[in-house]
């Protein structure tokens, strides 16, 4: 009865979906533009952060488009309150890296946080979710509490890597202890210049004995 007085629609074109579908329809699905790092063993993702981070592994799942699949999706997840999008792309990318030897010895993940300014305003931070599903499927420690954002910035988009690197030390940790010899990987919803998983990652980096990953829904 639910459904048919609020039927589910995809997240990508907004058609209606069929029983057997989730999130998105299966059309969509097949246009969605894949990067898979992890899979193709492309460094593209990891070539952003030579010399800059030292970083074991890194991969995103989707390719950002504007006007694309992957923007309405990112869009209806952080703007729409459509967190179930997050948790259909954390199975999905969890799930590969499970079977991917790089990324079974995982022992935390670790979402790129919010301020609590905005998560307030939002309700959620659009990242948590997906990087449950990750850990759930690499059967690895999660953890939102470890790393926080101390100061609000605006949406990063549609900044410059020059403007974007100026967002330094806005994250802080809480206890570097639980940190001590663990390997990370450390998730955000969309790479573009890596200014905010850099300065993630410097203050995962710099009081603990850590190896660090990365992993995005998408990247630009």
């Amino acid at each position: 009865m639910l459904n048919l007085l609020f039927p589910k629609v995809c997240n990508g074109c907004s058609k209606m979906l069929q029983s057997t579908e989730n999130v998105i329809c299966t059309s969509c699905r097949h246009q969605l533009p894949l990067a898979c790092h992890h899979r193709s063993g492309n460094q593209g993702m990891k070539k952003i952060f030579y010399g800059r981070i030292p970083l074991e592994n890194a991969t995103s799942l989707l390719l950002f488009q504007k006007k694309g699949i992957t923007q309405q999706l990112l869009h209806n997840l952080k703007y729409r309150g459509q967190q179930e999008i997050g948790a259909f792309l954390g199975k999905w990318l969890g799930s590969e890296l499970a079977e991917h030897p790089d990324f079974k010895g995982i022992d935390l993940v670790i979402p790129v946080p919010l301020h609590r300014k905005k998560r307030r305003i939002r309700g959620y931070n659009q990242v948590s979710r997906f990087a449950v599903e990750i850990a759930k499927k690499l059967e690895a420690d999660y953890s939102e509490g470890i790393l926080l954002k101390r100061t609000g910035t605006r949406s990063q988009v549609f900044k410059n890597r020059l403007t974007r690197s100026q967002t330094d030390q806005i994250f802080e940790l809480r206890d570097t202890e639980l940190l001590k010899g663990k390997h990370i990987l450390l998730v955000d919803d969309i790479v573009t210049t890596g200014a905010t998983l850099e300065n993630c990652a410097l203050q995962l980096i710099k009081n603990g004995d850590v190896r660090l990953s990365f992993a995005t829904m998408a990247m630009a």
